[in-house]
């Protein structure tokens, strides 16, 4: 099987169609990139050939390279997996360089052969870089394609001359919506954005009339071409210089300094800006094999893109249970949670039965989706038949008769056991036998709310989170005697409605909240200690946490945060240890400080809701030490919080798989993507290392950071987290 083929016509035009087999999108391997080369070296040198179209045999052009490889060049490297790297990416960049070049004279850049890209589709990272080294580019007028450069988003950046050629195509300031926040559009924008050429109903027969009538000087790129000056002016010109101070601040203003590709994309692009073009790609390689080699890079790669894809994908569903796509879902409970519970599915096609105990309360949750695609049709997202067609498929009722040929119920009724044990009960009176029950709960365990259920084989927790349609994580937690018909529903269920899934056995607050709660608490624990209100947040932050511990609060609300730690004090009895968490949150919710929905919580609010900045009323019952403790331990506090009950959960067999623990926690709850998650970080820092700051932590701090028994006995042996449980996981 190959990757490319070619095929030449009557007219002397080649065309290298790009289809690999078994694929839905294309994406680039290393024996691809031999493929390219050896169909462009035959054209190239074929008297008979005028001009060449690269295309794509399916609807999309490409999804990009195909990450797994760079494991395989830094594994080819031997002993020194830099210069393998750099040697493989300058081996790549030359044959796109014959692309740009097509095989005309050095000195005249004359006696070149026309080469075009046609993008039926979608066209993302390796997929926009090789027709930027094309001399025009032919989009089908597709509005669902998707064109750009999202490298960034999972921790490197544009590599293969994509950073180069864009910004001497665009100028800094207009590429960098492009390369720093992987900004993607559909082919209309992309035109009027520079990143394409043409936009036409029919790109192949456009381009083959282009690539027959092209003049030499149609093939010489801008930057090849005598006189060249970079738009926007390069870095030593007073507005390129200004373009880039502002660039740096930006950057490090958003990235606070833990995320490396974005400094290294901004070095490459100031660096390459003062050379000849071809240095400028030699500088491009170094950065870009400087970011491959990054531990954090790596990590990345491997949670957001390889190990996300694997979940996605049903890496942990139960192989031996046929397909269980949902076509009707009951949603008990239209508040917030239900509402955009029934948005997602109803988004997904299916019909949705929305319940409340009143028509009113009903109502106003399908009135949820109606103002959802209201905001989309005011931002052209949406059209005013596709709202009547969603809505039209959610029915708002109090009937739970409406419920009966559903085959799977999402009960987000009040966080209350009784509660939910009646609704239980009534929705099993009168739904199918074949129908899976789930509860949204985010605290209660599901063994404990199964025993409301006839059926606990067919009783799962699917634990969504807030705002629904926009929060990227489900979460999937099997109770005792939850079966894999179950499961396998659930896992369906999510992937209809695009989103990433992790499996969990059931405790108390099952994987997420068990992490984040001691994140939250830490930030509390450490203001009653007089650490520095500001210190703790800026901490957070810089850790590239997305909001500090005290501004988490404060969106949650304090209530129910007081809420919580009543509840699982009564549960735990003498083996709860969080008084001094109390203290500060029991006195919070006395003053009536509920957070951000109150205008009052670690922070103060204007009447809009809007932050004006942390409260001098919390800084006066805690007030600050004046000797405060250095940005490592606070960070390190927050961190091994976060991070020792991850492992605790892989030691009881709470979380089962290693990237569900660290996909997991970058989805759900915003943990230092740039680490690749909490099992990462601590692959990253050393299990060694991780257990000697756990004996000073505790010794400082208190039992919360005892070493767990796994992670002593993996530092004794020296071992990682993904060398010991890797197994699928160990992709990248």
């Amino acid at each position: 099987m190959t990757d490319f083929s070619m095929t030449t016509d009557a007219e002397g035009v080649a065309t290298i169609t790009w289809d690999v087999a078994g694929k839905s999108m294309n994406v680039l391997s290393l024996e691809g990139w031999d493929e390219l080369d050896t169909l462009l070296t035959q054209a190239l040198a074929d008297e008979a050939v005028k001009g060449i179209i690269i295309t794509s045999g399916k609807d999309t052009f490409a999804a990009g390279m195909d990450l797994n490889i760079i494991a395989r060049m830094k594994a080819s490297a031997g002993e020194n997996p830099a210069q393998g790297l750099m040697d493989g990416l300058m081996e790549k960049h030359g044959i796109l360089r014959k692309i740009e070049r097509a095989g005309m004279d050095a000195k005249t850049l004359k006696g070149g052969k026309p080469i075009a890209a046609v993008l039926p589709g979608t066209a993302l990272g390796i997929g926009l870089e090789i027709p930027l080294a094309c001399h025009r580019i032919f989009a089908a007028d597709n509005p669902k394609a998707k064109i750009g450069l999202p490298e960034i988003m999972v921790g490197i950046f544009p590599g293969m001359g994509g950073t180069t050629r864009l910004v001497r195509k665009m100028g800094a300031m207009a590429a960098s919506p492009f390369l720093l926040e992987g900004k993607t559009v559909d082919p209309q924008k992309a035109k009027r954005g520079g990143l394409i050429d043409e936009v036409s109903a029919d790109p192949m027969a456009d381009a083959h009339a282009w690539v027959l009538s092209a003049k030499d000087a149609d093939l010489v790129k801008p930057w090849d071409a005598k006189g060249y000056k970079m738009p926007g002016g390069a870095p030593y010109h007073p507005a390129g210089f200004m373009t880039f101070v502002g660039a740096s601040a930006m950057v490090n203003g958003q990235t606070k300094g833990v995320y490396p590709a974005a400094k290294a994309l901004l070095s490459a692009v100031y660096e390459g800006a003062l050379v000849p073009f071809d240095t400028a790609l030699k500088i491009e390689a170094r950065w870009f094999t400087n970011v491959l080699l990054n531990p954090s890079s790596e990590a990345m790669i491997r949670s957001l893109f390889i190990n996300k894809e694997a979940l996605e994908k049903g890496a942990v569903r139960p192989a031996d249970v046929a397909d269980q796509s949902v076509k009707k879902v009951g949603v008990l409970g239209a508040g917030m949670m239900g509402a955009g519970i029934a948005l997602v599915s109803a988004q997904a096609g299916m019909d949705v039965v929305l319940l409340d105990r009143d028509q009113a309360a009903a109502d106003k949750g399908k009135a949820y989706s109606a103002a959802y695609m209201d905001k989309g049709i005011k931002r052209k997202k949406a059209t005013p038949e596709k709202k009547e067609a969603l809505l039209a498929r959610i029915e708002a009722t109090t009937d739970y008769a409406a419920l009966a040929d559903c085959d799977l119920i999402i009960e987000a009724v009040f966080e209350d056991p009784k509660i939910k044990a009646e609704v239980t009960a009534q929705v099993e009176a009168v739904i199918g036998e074949d129908c899976i029950f789930a509860t949204n709960t985010s605290t209660l365990p599901i063994t404990g709310l199964a025993k409301a259920s006839t059926r606990p084989e067919q009783f799962i927790g699917i634990h969504f989170f807030s705002p629904v349609e926009k929060m990227l994580l489900v979460e999937i937690i099997k109770g005792k005697q939850t079966g894999d018909r179950a499961v396998a529903k659930a896992l369906d269920y999510v992937r209809q409605i695009r989103k990433t899934p992790i499996v969990v056995n059931d405790a108390r607050f099952f994987y997420a909240n068990r992490c984040i709660i001691p994140y939250l608490n830490e930030g509390m624990r450490m203001v009653a200690e007089g650490v520095s209100p500001a210190l703790v947040e800026n901490a957070a932050l810089q850790l590239g946490m997305p909001l500090g511990p005290l501004q988490l609060v404060d969106e949650t609300s304090i209530e129910l945060g007081a809420k919580i730690a009543r509840a699982t004090k009564a549960a735990m009895g003498d083996a709860y240890g969080d008084e001094a968490v109390d203290e500060v949150i029991f006195w919070m919710e006395g003053q009536g400080r509920l957070g951000r929905k109150a205008g009052a919580g670690f922070y103060d609010y204007d009447d809009t809701g809007k932050r004006q900045g942390l409260s001098l009323a919390v800084k006066e019952q805690y007030a600050p030490a004046e000797e405060q403790p250095t940005l490592m331990e606070v960070q390190h506090r927050m961190m091994f919080a976060q991070v020792l009950e991850a492992v605790r959960a892989l030691e009881e067999g709470v979380l089962m798989d290693i990237r569900e623990g660290d996909v997991g926690a970058i989805l759900g709850w915003g943990f230092a993507p740039w680490s690749g998650g909490p099992l990462s970080w601590l692959d990253m820092i050393g299990a060694p290392y991780a257990a000697e700051r756990c004996d000073q932590l505790e010794a400082a701090y208190g039992s919360r950071f005892a070493c767990p028994p796994l992670l002593r006995e993996m530092a004794e042996k020296n071992q990682s987290f993904y060398r010991r449980f890797g197994g699928a996981a160990q992709a990248a």
